[in-house]
């Protein structure tokens, strides 16, 4: 199939891609980055805060010292690994990564916070409503990751209010 893919471990070996995604608070990718469907996702942290193309803000200078440069990250129990704490630490971020011992029925909900979660899942679902990048045609891994980031810029734009 070309670069960027691996055996997939979820349907029958077949070959697939997989894209590690960050986005701000309200669904607008700032990162991308293609591996093979085999590769684990904490394994591709490191590279996906590395293709960041938005610099982080400048501190505001009344903000207290301690609290400049954290900026919070939400990850699912598959980052939960010493490797992915210590990366994030050492960028500066700071790790909101559900435990894997920790029981998923028993929640406190707070009607003062928003899921934070499911924003990178909606912009998996927005990436998939273009063709060329549900379905993989493309067999070169920079080709198909262009796809990708023009369909990111896409969404930055919808979600601008700039397209229509």
């Amino acid at each position: 199939m070309g670069k960027k893919t691996g055996p997939n471990p979820t349907d029958r070996a077949k070959s697939g891609t997989k894209r590690s995604l960050l986005t701000d608070g309200r669904g607008v990718p700032l990162a991308v980055v293609l591996a093979g469907a085999n590769r684990n996702d904490f394994k591709l942290v490191g590279e996906t805060l590395a293709a960041l193309v938005v610099p982080r803000p400048e501190p505001d200078p009344e903000t207290p010292a301690e609290e400049r440069l954290k900026f919070g990250l939400c990850l699912d129990k598959g980052y939960d690994y010493p490797e992915v704490y210590e990366l994030l630490e050492k960028e500066g971020y700071t790790p909101h990564i559900r435990p894997v011992q920790e029981d998923t029925l028993r929640r406190d909900w707070n009607p003062e916070y928003r899921p934070r979660r499911w924003v990178v899942e909606r912009t998996h679902s927005w990436m998939n409503r273009f063709r060329a990048v549900l379905i993989r045609w493309q067999k070169g891994g920079d080709s198909f990751l262009g796809l990708i980031q023009l369909a990111c810029a896409l969404i930055t734009f919808k979600q601008a209010g700039l397209l229509g």
